[in-house]
């Protein structure tokens, strides 16, 4: 992997710095609506917000990027998101910052379309798994990192937007120094609905519930946090475990479920959840409690999507995965949409532990949902299933990072 991260590492420092300086902002909204008094519903349109314009861009920005080229499209993007973060210390105004997130999320899917065309113009047969590692790791970690940012509020509320605009801009230079050809980008054709389904009813059902339980958790853990009486620099710290937790146990589930039939990996994983859920909803933790169960929670629920991507290319030829896989991240995007409005009315209703509540309801039909397709089909031997592969939740041009060559 060392060799293949070699090989694109001005990519990986892009992402890096620009995942540092934008990962946290999610989380740091949340704050800031929390302490201006917003209500939950309020909060949860301002992140359903970012999943659409990150939805929207995944499909649209291609026709940009191939006009204008990648290192001028970057630029773009990477200028629009660093403007955009320092516009939320300006514009005191929740309502308008619905359309801030909307354009940070279109920008966000072209930065990733950008990046992500280079690593698949880098990958070949001998090094394309560890560049996707490489990429995980950077993108992960950036986010990881980044949460602790949000203790420079501390200083000056308004720091950690300026700070994110910095980091942001330093981005742009591993990009637009390089010497690396511009790429092209490869065509994703999405499946259709009734076709991601028929081929695999469990991984795009999955794929949505665990759209929905993250983008409610990204939406509003913060918040959830805050509410329970934990300070600023503790919600870093919980937020930064929920993803060192995610990346920590995908590997070793994943490994498993190459091993036994992978729906019952799926549903383990979801009946996790759901209890993990619960005990953060009703049990009385400590603040160390809460952010050690967020780590757990993290590494089921990350592991979810690349599980049910697994899962669907079990039951697909090796010329359908891309397409499938593309339709899946669209599919996860779906779900996330969602996920924050139906996380703000649990809260608006039952108060923080409603997050909670409503995250573990997810899971727990979408486990039920596992066990009723376990009963309506046979297993695909462990033999004939494809391996586990770690994939990130971006867009459709990581599904052709993830393909194998031929």
């Amino acid at each position: 992997m060392i060799a293949a991260a070699i090989s694109v590492r001005t990519i990986l420092a892009a992402i890096f710095i620009l995942m540092a300086g934008s990962g946290f902002l999610s989380t740091l909204i949340a704050i800031r609506l929390e302490q201006g008094g917003a209500s939950s519903l309020l909060i949860g349109l301002v992140a359903t917000a970012y999943f659409a314009g990150l939805t929207v861009g995944s499909v649209r920005v291609a026709a940009l990027i191939s006009r204008i080229g990648h290192i001028r499209a970057f630029a773009a993007f990477v200028t629009v998101f660093s403007a955009s973060s320092l516009a939320y210390a300006i514009i005191d105004l929740p309502a308008l910052w619905i359309g801030l997130r909307l354009i940070d999320g279109f920008a966000m899917a072209g930065v990733f379309v950008c990046l992500e065309s280079w690593l698949n113009q880098q990958a070949q047969p001998h090094n394309r798994s560890g560049i996707l590692a490489a990429y995980m790791i950077a993108l992960y970690l950036g986010q990881a990192v980044g949460q602790f940012l949000l203790n420079t509020a501390e200083i000056s509320p308004d720091l950690p937007f300026m700070l994110s605009a910095i980091l942001l801009s330093i981005a742009l230079l591993p990009v637009l120094l390089t010497k690396m050809e511009q790429p092209r980008i490869e065509r994703v054709e999405s499946f259709s609905i009734k076709r991601l389904f028929s081929a695999s009813p469990l991984g795009m059902v999955g794929t949505l519930v665990t759209g929905a339980i993250l983008g409610a958790f990204y939406a509003l853990g913060a918040v959830y946090v805050q509410r329970t009486g934990l300070g600023l620099s503790q919600v870093a710290l919980f937020t930064s475990m929920v993803i060192a937790g995610g990346v920590a146990l995908q590997y070793p589930l994943g490994q498993l479920s190459d091993r036994f039939d992978r729906r019952r990996v799926i549903i383990a994983c979801l009946a996790a959840v759901a209890a993990i859920c619960a005990v953060l909803a009703f049990a009385p933790l400590p603040a160390l409690g809460i952010i050690v169960t967020g780590a757990f929670f993290g590494g089921f629920a990350f592991a979810l999507y690349p599980l049910c991507v697994a899962h669907s290319n079990d039951h697909l030829g090796e010329d359908e995965r891309v397409g499938a896989s593309g339709g899946l991240v669209l599919t996860y995007s779906a779900g996330a949409m969602t996920g924050p409005i139906v996380g703000s009315t649990g809260m608006s209703i039952m108060g923080p532990s409603g997050l909670f509540v409503v995250i573990g309801v997810l899971a727990l039909i979408g486990a039920l949902y596992g066990f009723w397709r376990m009963a309506r089909s046979a297993p695909v031997p462990s033999a004939e299933q494809q391996a586990f592969q770690s994939l990130p939740r971006t867009t459709p041009m990581a599904a052709v990072l993830e393909a194998e060559d031929e």
